[in-house]
Order: structure tokens, then C-alpha cells, then sequence
């Protein structure tokens, strides 16, 4: 088991309910002010009285089934007048999910996409795993809802049968009506009596509709999104939405430093600002961190701004914890030795350091990527009240479940009478699957015994957040010169673990190493692949494609390194590197590998897709035809999440010798595609996202204290800094592969190999903006 199932504690739990599933100053809403003055979000928007919203105006699927409604499963509901109802139970967080969900609903149900609607579901073991992470919302779930909307399907169709008194091959479902071959027909809706009296076939006996009738799955029509005008137009509900009678508005002044307690404050002045109803002091965090309240001083008020105003006025005297030491440059400087002593062997094939040692010629490199923080454009919010030993709370959380069993933890309510709404998220990243901010709503809550929403301001989030960690990487290579090739390759990382999240003192990473350092597809016949040991002094989590990005900017650029030291072109020599088409299987060279929680016999490890995706995008690209107007190209591929990217960036050398993005290339291959437009929107997204790590992705320490705070100090790409991006999807029938992630990771190396095509000059260390080197 990988560790995205590790740090669920209930995964087990929930894997078994899948088996059974196949059986003074008011607060503002921004949209409605906003559609009320008729402006853009430009403007500053201060001390307009309005009344908080009666009722929420997402659907969520706690409602009882009207009467006489056909609910085979849990995933959808059918009504008399002929909607179909789709129980979408993953948190839609601008990857398009509630949107493709239905779609596979759809397709497998034959249902008319004018007829179809959507709710959102609660938080629930019986829907399988909700913790929409790991680009695992699809992969994970393409054949468990199609066998729901099949056994539906069946059960209509079983239903015409009887009513015409006629063999079941005869009836077929098409566009919401069941047809018999004499041409009656009969809608859905007229079906759900009978329908609903019928047992819910086995899975086993579930014929499953064929790939050459598809109408959305693997083809290339655009779907708009199905709540898109919604959100446009401010009709659905984001963690910051949320309103509830009688609520109150929370800021938290939390320890700058991970694990430190509050030795003494004083709330006088903050209780004088207008609107502040209470200020309470939460319990000290005490490691490991998990998903726990950092602790601190809660201020509680009648709006946002005056909780905000308030907080400024504490006083508090913090007890600082051994993390208080810590400083970037100094841990910098300790990675890069512990890179010489490596602790743990993940990976060795040959002998790759003997080789090493005798080789006549190597090449080596150091590889530095910092800290990162995820920065979605929604901080987390959570609103939650406690009545009658019974929670209910909204939250824009990417796993509900784990929010869920977080709260029923600290505060002794079982997970049953706890309900949790998932809101609309403003962007995630990884960020919202940690359930700390849901924890201090619940947990303030159930204290003061009024709803109660805890928000994070963008300040919050950057300063004590989780955090992509930081690394160093050690490489070197021995090469054969007459053979032109690489005879060996090694590669050691220091980088802290997530495990020291969950488990205080972890400091050598584990199942991360699986995620493009274990999985290097490389033909070299010695491979020697370790980690030396690194402490953690912040609480560190997945972001975006993990340490992908950390595994991949190394390797990548250093393949493309070694391509120049043999004076042989990078796109060749990469394809060469990887070798003839073949499926590796790592556990023959001494390495325990995940597979992003899959069976490799159904998701290999295949060199020839890695291949494929290098060679369209060199197409793309026009990679081998001569480059005109002083512009230059950097290529990179990487398999991550069972899918396959290659990028090609062209950038340009200015007059002043900066370097200027100009075009960005990429093809990904993520097996069977249900929503075409959503993934190329997510490729486009993570080129976005690759970008601004590339550019200006820096957290820094000092004294234990971050010292970034919001966009001036941690800036992500601006659409100036962004070029055109151009996305081919490769469709086939593999069975479907992440798609949220794994584009990210070689966009960065992809611009610094375009750089050093342009300049000489490799960067190794990023960001970019350190180096003075972009326009």
C-alpha cells in the first residue's frame, strides 16, 4: 500500500464499503455584491451591510429520495419525469470532476445529456473512497461506475421487457428511453415502478456497453462543464460561501513555528474592536502534526474583517519548540552532506557505484529544488456547528472522510453523527486533502455552541501551510565514449519525509521514492538509486504531483546533460537512454515499487508509451527542422500516476540576453479519456503550475519562521509570464491514467534544458528568479 492510502487511517474500511457500493461590519458575498454593482473583482469592497444567505444553493445528497424514485445504487437516482440524479462523491476543485463523473454515468446509462443532473455527496463510507487526490478519480472508479449505471440500465430494460412481455435481448436502452425492435419505446421515468422492484443484478452478469458505441468516453466532442455556468454566474458554493443563522467568523493567530504552544497572551485591546465576540485560546499542537490544529489564539467576531482587525491586536508570548533552529541555508548545506552518506538502497541494478569509481569518464551534478507551498487561489475555510451531539460542517476539503474521522478523533463524536458537506474548492493541490482547518471549525464549534466559520487568509496559508519539501540530489554518471552511451547511473536524494507528518522524527523518505526515483525508465545496465536521511521542521505534505517535480527536474535534466557531454542530440539520445519498447518490471533489481497503489500487470511500467508521447511531441514541435527568429528548444519526459507527458519548451534569447518563454508543446497519454476537454485543460494547468514553480517557487526559514507571506513574496506565474500552450491527447484503449498531475513535472527541466540550449548555461538550483536569467 502507498502512502496516499497510508495516511487515511480508515482506508481499510472504506475499501471494504466499495465491495459493497458495487453491490458591526456584516460579511460580504463577493458574487452577489459584485452582480449587484455590476463590477469586476478589481475593486475594494468594505462596510456594505447585507443579510447572510437562508439556504445554500448547492445540492447535496443528504435529502431523502422523493417517493417513488428508482435508486439502484448509491451513485445515481432516477426520477418519473425522467432526470436522472448523479451522486458525484469527489470534490470538484476546477479539474472538471462533477462534470465527468456524469458523463461516465451517461454513457453507460444511455441517458440523455439534457436529462442529467448532479449532488453532491456527504462525506460516506459507502461511496468508496473520497479523498480526491493522487489523480485517482477516474482510474480508480471508471469500472465501478460504469457497472452502476449498467446494473441500472439492466433493471430498465428488465422492466420493458415484462411490460411489453417480450425477451430481454429485444430491449435497449438509448437516450433516456428503453426501445424495443418493433420501435415502442418507453422513457425511463415510465419505468421506475416496476423498475424498482426488481433485483439488483450481479456484477458478474453486467454486460458492459462495447468501446465502438461510445458517444463521450474516448472521443473528441467538447462537454461543457455541467455547474459551469453556475459558478460563473455565483450560483453554487465555495468553502467561503457558506452561511449559516446565527454564525460567527474565525481567525486563528497560530505559532510561527511548527509545535510551539502559547506561554501567555493578552486579548485586551483585540476584545475593544468592534464585532469581536469572544477570543479563546486553543490546545498546544503537540507532534506529530497528522491533521491537527496548529493551536494558537482564536479570535471570534461578527465578520471576517473584524476577526482579522482583532488578530493584529494580540498579544502573545509564544513557548518555542526545537524547530526554532532551523534555517534554510544551514539545512541546505545538511542535505547536500547527507547526500554522500545515503541510508536506504531503493533501487540497484548492477553496480552502478563500482562502475562509477573505474569509469574513465563521468559526469556528475547537484540538483537543488526548495520548499513549496501550494497556494490555491481559496485558502481553506470550514464552517461548522454542534448541536444535539451532532455535527454537521462545510468544508472545501478534498477528503471528506478524513475530515470526518479527524473531528470524531479530537472531539469524541462518532464519525455517524458527523456530516460533512463538500463545498465547491477554489483550487487544491494536495492542500485541502489535510483536514487541520475543518478540525479547528468542528472543534470551536462544539466549544462555543454557535456555527461557527474558520477561515485562512492567503497569509495563513503560505506561512503555515504543509509544504512540498525541499531537496537535493546528488547524480553521476560513468560513460563509455566509443559507445557514446551511459554505462551507469547514480542517484541520491535527501529530501524530509511526509512520514514525519504522521510520525515525529521520521527523516528518510519512503514511498516516495517510488514517485520518478525508483521508476527510472532508463536502459542503463548499472542504476543505483538511495536516500540519505533529512529532518523535517515544517509539516510536510503532497502537493501537485509530489516529489515527481523534485525526481523528475533531476533526471530529466541530467539525461539532457548527458546527451551534450556525447555531443548527441537530446530528443535521440533520450529515446535512446530509453531503450527498446518493453515493460520493466522493478522488483528484478532489488526495489520495492507502488505503482501509485496499482497492479502493474494491468498498469505497467511501458517504455514504448513513454516513447510515443517523446516522439508526437518532437512532431509538434517541429523538433529536427532548423530554428529560425533566435529561438531554441528543451525537451523532457516522465511517467507519473500510470500516465505518460513529454514537453518541449521554445523560449527566445532577448536583445538584453534574457530568456523569454515562447511556446510550450505537450502530449500526454493517459490510456481511455472520458473527458477530453478536462484533460487538456488540466495539462494546460499543470504547464501553468510547472511554470511558476520553475519561475519563482521558493519557501525559505528562518529562525523556524517562514518568510514568505502572500503573492508579492511567493509570486505564481502571471499571464505575461505564461506563452502559448499547445496539448495533444493520445487516446486509446489502455485503461485511464491519472491526468491531474502528470503534467507538471517536466515542465521545469523542460525550460531549463531550452535555457541552456539558448545560453550555455544549466540551472540547477531552482527558482529561476534567483538567478536573475528571465525577462
Amino acid at each position: 500500500m502507498n502512502y496516499f492510502e497510508q495516511v487515511n487511517q480508515t482506508e481499510a474500511a472504506i475499501q471494504a464499503a466499495e465491495l459493497e457500493a458495487r453491490r458591526g461590519y456584516a460579511n460580504v458575498s463577493r458574487r452577489s455584491l459584485l452582480k449587484q454593482l455590476g463590477i469586476g473583482m478589481g475593486g475594494l469592497v468594505i462596510g456594505i451591510q447585507m443579510p447572510a444567505a437562508a439556504a445554500l444553493p448547492m445540492k447535496w445528497a443528504d435529502e431523502a429520495a422523493p417517493a417513488g424514485d428508482f435508486v439502484p445504487n448509491v451513485y445515481l437516482k432516477i426520477h418519473k419525469d425522467n432526470r436522472v440524479t448523479v451522486i458525484v462523491h469527489r470534490s470538484e476543485m476546477g479539474q472538471g470532476i462533477r462534470t465527468s463523473i456524469p458523463m461516465l454515468i451517461a454513457e453507460e446509462l444511455e441517458v440523455d445529456w439534457q436529462n442529467i443532473e448532479i449532488e453532491q455527496a456527504l462525506a460516506d463510507a459507502k461511496y468508496g473512497s473520497q479523498n480526491t487526490d493522487g489523480s485517482r478519480s477516474i482510474r480508480r472508479f471508471y469500472s465501478r461506475l460504469r457497472e452502476a449505471a449498467a446494473s441500472a440500465r439492466t433493471m430498465l430494460e428488465q422492466a420493458a421487457a415484462a411490460e411489453w412481455k417480450v425477451p430481454l435481448d429485444q430491449c435497449r436502452a438509448e437516450n433516456s428511453f428503453i426501445v424495443h425492435a418493433s420501435g415502442k419505446r418507453l422513457s425511463f421515468g415510465e419505468l421506475v415502478d416496476r423498475a424498482s422492484q426488481l433485483p439488483v443484478p450481479a456484477v458478474e452478469a453486467l454486460k458492459l456497453k462495447s468501446s465502438k458505441n461510445f458517444r463521450y468516453v474516448n472521443q473528441k466532442q467538447n462537454v461543457p462543464l455541467i455547474d459551469g455556468k453556475d459558478i460563473a454566474t455565483g450560483k453554487t458554493t465555495f468553502g467561503f460561501d457558506v452561511q449559516r443563522p446565527g454564525m460567527k467568523y474565525v481567525v486563528i493567530a497560530r505559532p510561527p513555528v511548527l509545535a510551539s504552544g502559547v506561554k501567555s497572551f493578552d486579548a485586551t485591546a483585540a476584545k475593544k474592536v468592534k464585532g469581536v465576540v469572544d477570543v479563546i485560546a486553543m490546545d498546544d499542537m503537540t507532534e506529530p502534526a497528522a491533521y491537527k490544529p496548529l493551536g494558537g489564539v482564536a479570535v471570534i467576531a461578527d465578520s471576517t474583517w473584524a476577526a482579522i482587525k482583532a488578530r493584529k491586536e494580540l498579544s502573545i508570548d509564544w513557548q518555542w519548540s526545537e524547530h526554532r533552529s532551523h534555517n534554510t541555508e544551514a539545512h541546505i548545506k545538511d542535505l547536500q552532506q547527507s547526500c554522500d552518506t545515503p541510508e536506504k538502497i531503493f533501487r540497484k541494478r548492477g553496480d552502478a557505484q563500482q562502475m562509477v569509481k573505474q569509469a574513465k569518464r563521468t559526469h556528475s551534478a547537484e540538483y537543488y529544488v526548495p520548499a513549496l507551498i501550494h497556494a490555491p487561489m481559496e485558502p481553506p475555510a470550514a464552517t461548522a456547528e454542534f448541536k444535539e451531539g451532532k455535527f454537521k460542517i462545510w468544508a472545501c476539503t478534498q477528503a471528506p472522510q478524513a475530515a470526518q474521522n479527524t473531528v470524531s478523533q479530537l472531539t469524541g463524536v462518532k464519525p455517524e453523527n458527523i456530516q460533512v458537506y463538500v463545498t465547491l474548492l477554489g483550487g487544491g493541490f494536495g492542500r485541502k486533502s489535510k483536514a487541520d482547518f475543518v478540525a479547528e471549525a468542528a472543534v470551536l464549534a462544539k466549544k462555543v455552541g454557535y456555527p461557527v466559520k474558520v477561515v485562512w487568509t492567503r497569509e495563513d496559508e503560505i506561512q503555515q501551510g504543509y509544504y512540498h519539501a525541499e531537496s537535493y540530489q546528488k547524480l553521476t554518471a560513468a560513460l563509455d565514449e566509443s559507445k557514446r552511451s551511459v554505462e551507469a547511473w547514480q542517484q541520491v536524494v535527501a529530501e524530509p519525509p511526509i512520514g514525519s507528518t504522521f510520525q515525529k522524527g521520521a527523516n528518510l523518505i519512503g514511498s516516495e521514492s517510488n514517485l520518478g526515483l525508483t521508476d527510472l525508465p532508463y536502459d542503463i545496465p548499472n542504476i543505483f538509486c538511495a536516500a540519505g536521511k533529512a529532518e523535517a521542521h515544517h509539516r510536510i505534505g503532497w502537493l501537485r504531483s509530489v516529489t515527481n517535480i523534485n525526481h523528475a527536474f533531476a533526471s530529466c535534466s541530467f539525461a539532457d546533460e548527458l546527451a551534450h557531454e556525447l555531443k548527441q542530440d537530446p530528443k535521440d539520445f533520450l529515446l535512446k537512454l530509453i531503450g527498446d519498447d518493453r515493460k520493466i518490471d522493478f522488483t528484478n533489481e532489488n526495489a520495492e515499487y507502488g505503482n501509485y497503489g496499482e497492479e502493474l500487470s494491468k498498469f505497467p511500467v511501458d517504455t514504448g508509451r513513454l516513447k510515443a508521447v517523446i516522439r508526437r511531441v518532437a512532431e509538434l514541435s517541429e523538433w529536427d527542422k532548423p530554428r529560425k527568429n533566435n529561438r531554441f528548444l528543451g525537451i523532457a519526459a516522465h511517467r507519473s500516476f500510470v500516465s505518460y507527458v513529454a514537453t518541449v519548451v521554445e523560449v527566445s534569447l532577448t536583445k538584453n540576453n534574457k530568456i523569454k518563454l515562447e511556446n510550450i508543446w505537450m502530449v500526454s497519454d493517459s490510456g481511455t479519456v472520458v473527458n477530453l476537454d478536462r484533460v487538456k485543460s488540466q495539462m494546460e494547468g499543470a504547464a501553468i503550475f510547472g511554470i511558476s514553480i520553475a519561475r519563482y517557487g521558493e519557501i525559505t526559514s528562518k529562525q523556524g519562521e517562514i518568510q514568505q507571506s502572500n503573492f508579492h513574496d511567493y509570486p505564481v506565474a502571471r499571464f505575461s509570464d505564461v506563452p502559448p500552450i499547445h496539448v495533444d491527447v493520445m487516446i486509446n484503449d489502455a485503461p485511464p491514467g491519472g491526468v491531474g498531475e502528470p503534467g507538471v513535472p517536466p515542465v521545469a527541466p523542460a525550460i531549463c534544458n531550452a535555457i541552456f540550449a539558448a545560453t550555455g548555461k544549466r540551472i540547477r538550483k531552482l527558482p529561476l528568479k534567483t538567478h536573475g536569467i528571465m525577462a
